[in-house]
């Protein structure tokens, strides 16, 4: 197991271990977490994509079929799921000195494509759409799944 040297101590990198009575838990570097992240997300939709029964499915997951409305209003209803595919053919960022950004288109073999969900609420109030990278996220960081 790789160790970390940290003010003259040996540790574990990666290791469970508890703090101060907590539970037993791993620590994932942050670059870590978001590919897990993108495989999760991926395999989800790739799920959801196959299954013959979308609700059953949506339910096995835990994808709550109401939630809270944020601004304090009737609770919303799940009625839509959306996807949505994208491919990355460039990168944009500032220039140093410049008012126009550096652009680096890709080459053909470097083109990656991104497939997401979002999950559509509703009530006679307001839409809202949760995007399944941050419902992953945030059951991810809740212990929910991921484990």
């Amino acid at each position: 197991m790789p160790h970390d040297i940290v003010n003259g101590h040996i540790g574990h990198i990666g290791h469970n271990h508890a703090h101060d009575g907590e539970h037993l838990h791993s620590h994932m570097p942050d670059a870590d977490r978001a590919e897990e992240l993108k495989v999760l997300t991926t395999q989800f939709i790739e799920g959801f994509i196959d299954a013959k029964d979308k609700m059953s499915y949506l339910r096995i997951a835990g994808v709550p079929l109401e939630m809270a409305d944020p601004e304090g209003g009737p609770t919303m209803k799940l009625v839509d799921v959306t996807l949505t595919t994208e491919w990355q053919v460039g990168t944009a960022s500032p220039s140093f000195g410049s008012r126009e950004l550096s652009y680096l288109p890709y080459p053909g073999p470097m083109v990656t494509e991104r497939t997401n969900m979002g999950l559509i609420y509703v009530s006679l109030r307001t839409k809202h759409v949760e995007d399944l990278r941050s419902f992953m996220k945030s059951h991810q960081a809740a212990g929910a799944i991921g484990k």
